[in-house]
């Protein structure tokens, strides 16, 4: 029989993939109940499908409250605003930019804040705000009131067809908006149990920093506390060698920590002669142990992984408080039941699937492995059973790792098998003791030094996996495969006999690869043109899909001073769940950071047919960012092509028509880069789109002139992101689309699109859409009808006009 727990848990925490993927999710349901009929009562079963029911209600409540909340908030901060408020920190603080930061600046931090009271430019503040604010005071601690000045916008939700659905962070943490601190007062101390938690963190952080060696600071802090600042090619060298768990809070750390403690308590009560003679001292000393848990997983830093190893642990603690056996399969399922309950979209959650997936792993494989793997003389096996557990819980894990998408280390489980014991057996205890020796300063020290060294050693082993660059890509999973997935591995749980077992992983693998199929053509369709005007912030980036089966990229955004690469965030995750691996053609329209900054991160690995480049950035020097693309395309044999090439004749594109109108014959010296985009007019039968890069008022008139009713589009990508600098009346006249596009970003602070562009659009009856209000458009021709949606929708039919 199935453990009826464990059931109504995996129910209420896969029921929110309802919310997200409902028919698949629906059918996959209905046949693992089908499956599971016969190991569980008809009650279980009801309860079970009534807890997938209400995951998946409670996680479509909790989405449509984060939208909501977000449209508001957009509205409040719309364009970004200074505001001046009281606010309660509510997060403990984490330091941040320390990887980077020169001796001489002081340390700050990131908190979350909520917000009242106030106003944010002219807008007062209704009702609460939560906000994550950078470069707050590190003294800071949960539950201080303060005054403060910040620069607020809305977070950037980067929604994209294809892509997760970005609201599931909103909904979990009710946070809309980020922005810098200009000035923090504290007005009223925090005094909560919370505070003194964060005053013991700011302890422990301190003395990492004096006692560490200092190339492993920011290791430690990750392993302690749960703040991950490390240096980008420590962070990518963790994460490409498939190491960055083993900086992870995780059960291991509960385990160590808590199970350490009761040891210890045990050890001092069983001393106590009057309670060691009548009662089992142990019982005792779990049930103090319960609380512990929660308090170390707080301090920690309250990751996912980290609250379900408590609640794990807190379960194994109360059994053996009360007399009873600890059922680890039991005490898992209460964890994930638990979780569920407290988080409608703990499902979305990684560390909380990673770390459940690492139990699994250690309850379901270590024993066999072990009596596999664990042989020979005393000291083969003491060396041997941790690499046994290590590889145990990787197994567990590794199912979830591949299925995150972009590329699987294949060197990762050797590399675990290295590392793991030196940072599990080593690091790990040392680091913790650590943190409770301040009172030994030799002793500190030495548990210092030698923590510190481990460290090391990990991250040499990250740094030398991740040089042999050795990865299987993984595109990520559709909801279809996942579903497919979840049908095989109960179908496989469920059957009575080994070749059953064998028969349905073979089924289920067969319904992957046909799956796959179907998801490399949904993401090349042929006989269609679709233009998908990406929701990638300030800045352009349109991603082509062309009739028969190619792709053009035109930009790829990017912002001078942003953390985020649009290429890295959006555009190769994009890339890589449309199964593309080749791109015909991509066009820079002309050479600004906002349309080429994301260009490298995301043609890294795609194979390039051509650059089409206006060429100005080259003679006038674009900076070293646009000078390393072309070096980079051109050692990969991507011919370059220039307006003197491309202009005339139109160019034919995997079943497109793509006309060049400008710069033509060439680019004209006089003007500006903005005036000298590149302007495309893609055509599939009887339908066009009209792509204007960054055009203005110049541009557009000389346009008019030469071409008149040969502009003519269904789409318009507006230009120059709907600045008043753009879109007359005479040019749209000449174009007269039925839609236009506008890329902007919900934290411009240019104040795109601008009102006057938005009256001419008004006074010429076209429908406007804009990626900052909905993400990204997604506009799409069979060649004789158009029409548009965004991302998730169902389209929105057009008229069938014909465009000569």
């Amino acid at each position: 029989m199935i453990d009826p727990v464990l059931l109504v848990g995996l129910a209420l925490a896969g029921g929110a993939m309802l919310a997200l993927a409902p028919l698949p999710v629906a059918v996959a349901a209905s046949l693992c109940l089908v499956m599971v009929r016969r190991r569980t009562s008809r009650t279980v079963l009801v309860v079970v499908a009534l807890a997938i029911g209400v995951g998946g209600l409670r996680a479509r409540v909790a989405l449509d409250g984060a939208a909501a909340l977000y449209a508001r908030t957009a509205v409040l901060l719309s364009p970004p605003s200074r505001c001046e408020a009281r606010g309660v920190v509510i997060s403990s603080p984490v330091v941040i930019g320390e990887a980077t930061r020169s001796a001489e600046e002081p340390s700050s931090a990131r908190v979350d804040v909520e917000l009242s009271e106030g106003r944010c430019g002219e807008r007062a503040l209704v009702e609460p705000l939560r906000a994550r604010l950078h470069g707050a005071p590190l003294a800071l601690v949960r539950g201080d009131e303060v005054a403060l000045v910040v620069d607020l916008a809305p977070v950037h939700l980067f929604r994209n067809e294809g892509l997760r659905d970005a609201t599931t962070g909103i909904a979990r943490s009710g946070v809309t908006a980020s922005g810098a601190v200009v000035d923090a007062q504290v007005v009223t101390r925090g005094g909560t149990l919370r505070a003194l938690i964060d005053r013991a963190r700011a302890a422990v952080r301190a003395r990492i920093e004096d006692t560490y060696h200092p190339g492993a600071v920011a290791l430690g802090r990750a392993l302690v506390l749960g703040e991950t600042d490390l240096d980008a090619a420590d962070a990518a060298a963790f994460r490409d060698s498939g190491l960055s768990h083993l900086l992870a809070v995780s059960g291991t750390h509960l385990v160590l920590a808590v199970a350490g403690l009761a040891a210890a308590l045990r050890a001092v009560l069983a001393r106590i002669e009057v309670l060691a003679a009548r009662w089992d001292v142990g019982r005792f000393s779990a049930a103090a142990c319960i609380p512990a848990s929660w308090l170390y997983a707080d301090f920690a830093g309250g990751s996912g992984s980290a609250i379900r190893a408590a609640a794990m642990l807190s379960c194994a603690m109360l059994a053996h408080a009360a007399g009873l056996r600890p059922a680890p399969l039991r005490c898992l399922a209460w964890s994930i039941v638990g979780g569920a309950l407290a988080d409608p979209l703990v499902a979305c959650d990684l560390s909380f699937m990673l770390s459940a997936g690492a139990t699994a792993g250690l309850i379901g494989l270590n024993p066999p492995l072990s009596r596999l793997m664990v042989r020979g003389p005393w000291l083969f096996k003491k060396v041997l059973a941790p690499v046994a557990t290590t590889l145990a819980a990787m197994l567990g894990c590794a199912p979830l790792l591949l299925l995150t998408g972009g590329a699987f280390p294949v060197l990762g489980i050797a590399a675990n098998v290295v590392a793991a014991p030196v940072g599990e057996l080593a690091a790990l205890p040392l680091c913790l003791a650590h943190a409770v020796l301040s009172w030994a300063p030799d002793v500190e020290r030495g548990a210092a030094w030698v923590g510190s060294g481990a460290l090391l050693v990990v991250r040499a082993v990250a740094r030398l996996t991740a040089q042999g660059g050795v990865t299987l890509p993984t595109p990520d999973p559709s909801p279809e495969q996942l579903s497919a997935l979840a049908v095989t591995l109960v179908a496989a749980w469920t059957a009575p006999t080994r070749p059953r077992q064998m028969a349905a992983l073979l089924v289920g693998a067969a319904a992957w690869m046909l799956l796959e199929v179907a998801a490399v053509r949904a993401g090349a369709p042929v006989g269609r043109l679709r233009v998908n005007v990406l929701d990638i912030g300030q800045g352009d980036a349109i991603l082509v899909d062309l009739p028969e089966g190619g792709a053009m990229l035109v930009d790829a955004g990017g912002f001078v001073g942003s953390p985020v690469d649009p290429g890295e965030r959006v555009i190769r995750p994009l890339l890589r769940a449309r199964r593309r691996q080749r791109l015909d053609v991509v066009v820079l329209s002309h050479p600004h950071p906002d349309h080429f900054g994301g260009l490298p991160a995301a043609l890294a690995g795609v194979e390039v047919g051509a650059l089409w480049d206006t060429g100005q950035g080259e003679s006038e020097g674009a900076g070293p960012v646009y000078a390393a693309l072309l070096e980079d395309l051109r050692r990969r044999g991507t011919a370059v092509r220039r307006p003197e090439a491309l202009c005339g004749a139109p160019q034919r594109v995997s079943g497109a028509t793509v006309e060049v109108l400008a710069p033509c014959p060439a680019v004209a010296p006089d003007r500006g880069a903005n005036d000298n985009s590149f302007v495309l007019r893609i055509r599939h039968g009887r339908r066009a789109a009209l792509l204007v890069g960054d055009t203005e008022h110049e541009a557009e008139e000389a346009l008019v002139r030469r071409l008149g009713e040969g502009l003519k589009a269904d789409l318009l990508k507006v230009g120059h992101h709907g600045s008043r600098s753009s879109t007359r009346a005479p040019f749209l006249q000449a174009v007269s689309p039925s839609l236009a596009a506008i890329s902007c970003g919900v934290r411009n602070r240019f104040g795109h699109p601008h009102a006057e562009s938005m009256a001419t659009l008004r006074a010429a009856g076209v429908e406007v859409a804009r990626t900052d209000r909905g993400g990204a458009i997604l506009w799409e021709t069979d060649g004789k009808d158009a029409w548009w949606r965004r991302p998730g929708a169902t389209r929105v039919q057009r008229g069938s006009e014909e465009v000569p």
